[in-house]
């Protein structure tokens, strides 16, 4: 589904990316941690078109997507959730799940078929995230996790090959990792295909199919969550054992 073949990218002398090749299975979850500064933001920047690489390829199904604008990645598949939080606080959590659909989407949300679509697929998100009740309400009314499960809503919402969530339950309570881990565990049994960043661990072993390490730019470790844990390098880069 998503190939990641030797990447690189440095800045003045730092290589924040060394060599870094990865595959992304269709259906799957998979994670990709490591610790600070050791490249997974920039990768997924990299993919999303944001930063242009000094070398390697990503390729999206059959298609490089390399030095393509990040409009183009998105059209072509690719749809992501950011690090920081990005809602638009003035407009409804429903208003904030609109503004997801493309161009050709919101063309076709002027007919009726158009308008009933969006409100079946709207309201079947709002439902895996448990946000029915707030669908009228201003999203910048809502606490930290709810706005976060507003933009995994939004990211959800958008015709999409390929979830890229950058830590999707940071900074977010108990109660919603949890709703978030279900959602994302119920995107997965209907056909999904996710890529997360994230630094809780707890999470990621009670979510992710595989695993991909990356420490200094490069991948030092991938496999199944129980491999990982016992993974002595993973222990020694990411849990400072």
């Amino acid at each position: 589904m998503l190939i990641v073949k030797n990447l690189k990218k440095s800045y003045g002398g730092i290589k924040a990316v060394d060599g870094c090749s990865c595959k992304i299975n269709e259906n799957d979850i998979t994670a990709l941690i490591g610790p600070n500064g050791s490249g997974k933001t920039t990768v997924f920047n990299i993919i999303s078109g944001l930063v242009s690489a000094d070398a390697g390829e990503v390729v999206l199904g059959s298609k490089n997507i390399m030095g393509k604008s990040p409009q183009a990645i998105a059209n072509l598949g690719i749809s992501r959730l950011f690090q920081h939080s990005r809602v638009f606080g003035n407009l409804t959590v429903t208003e904030n799940l609109l503004l997801s659909f493309d161009k050709e989407n919101t063309k076709f949300l002027k007919t009726f078929l158009g308008y009933k679509f969006s409100q079946k697929k709207i309201g079947r998100v709002l439902r895996l995230l448990k946000l029915n009740a707030f669908q009228n309400q201003k999203a910048g009314e809502l606490s930290y996790g709810q706005k976060r499960l507003v933009e995994l809503g939004r990211a959800v919402v958008q015709p999409h090959n390929v979830l890229l969530l950058d830590e999707p339950v940071a900074g977010v309570a108990p109660r919603l990792r949890v709703a978030i881990g279900d959602a994302l565990l119920q995107l997965k049994r209907e056909g999904e295909t996710i890529f997360f960043i994230e630094h809780d661990m707890d999470f990621v072993l009670k979510v992710a199919d595989h695993v991909i390490v990356m420490d200094q730019g490069k991948v030092i470790a991938r496999g199944v969550p129980g491999k990982i844990r016992r993974n002595r390098k993973v222990m020694e880069a990411y849990l400072g054992r």
